[in-house]
């Protein structure tokens, strides 16, 4: 009785990834430059959720390419619902990928329902983000994730908070200056702030100071937009 070819054996314990069928589908549909990004952010992403993050910067050095190559090949992923792709805040910031269902071949565990306390910590950083005046007006999935993220890392909301305030204040402050007309596009932008609250805390009684500020200056840049000294263009 015939024993069959010998058992294969990894060369490499990790590193690798289930490259199958959903791997040559996404080869049929995408172009070589894109196939290579999908192939890349693969073997990257995280084996459980099949997501990472990544600036393009990093990307562009990793496949030898430019960055508006990078920038094509991201669209072109997203366009065929391949990844989904939620962009950084800034043009620096690291944007992040997950790998669709239908081209992941792992599973993914399944997400566990929020708690009470999780989605009143949520919606607090969604109201807080979305009350300031220099913010795009989005609150999108990564945002959600990140709030989720904060709180399960026990950072309270009030650090939270006062870091958005201090954020505003000085986003306006470039404002007014005429520098990083951009908006605010993310929670993530408040990251640094968080940390350095944490690291050294507000004075008693200076969150107070900081909403009346970002209030005053919220109106002082909408009567300058009226006015037509100033722009977010």
């Amino acid at each position: 009785m015939s024993e069959g070819p010998p058992r294969l054996a990894l060369r490499q314990a990790g590193g690798w990834f289930a490259a199958g069928t959903a791997c040559r589908k996404a080869s049929s549909l995408l172009s070589d430059g894109a196939f290579k990004l999908f192939f890349h952010l693969c073997l990257e992403a995280d084996r459980h959720t099949g997501g990472l993050q990544a600036t393009h910067k990093v990307l562009a050095a990793a496949l030898k390419k430019s960055k508006r190559a990078i920038g094509t090949y991201v669209a072109e992923l997203e366009s065929k619902a391949i990844c989904n792709v939620e962009r950084g805040a800034n043009q620096f910031a690291a944007t992040t990928f997950t790998i669709a269902d239908n081209y992941w071949p792992y599973h993914r565990p399944e997400s566990r329902p929020d708690s009470p306390e999780e989605i009143a910590y949520v919606n607090s950083v969604r109201e807080s983000f979305l009350s300031l005046g220099c913010v795009s007006g989005k609150f999108g999935a990564a945002d959600v994730e990140l709030a989720r993220q904060m709180r399960r890392r026990g950072i309270p909301l009030a650090v939270v908070e006062n870091a958005m305030l201090l954020g505003a204040c000085r986003k306006y402050g470039s404002w007014f200056q005429g520098q990083a007309l951009e908006p605010i596009l993310s929670v993530r932008y408040f990251e640094g702030l968080i940390a350095e609250i944490q690291k050294q805390p507000l004075p008693p009684g200076y969150s107070g100071y900081l909403r009346k500020k970002v209030t005053q200056l919220t109106e002082m840049w909408n009567e300058s937009v009226k006015s037509g000294t100033g722009s977010h263009g």
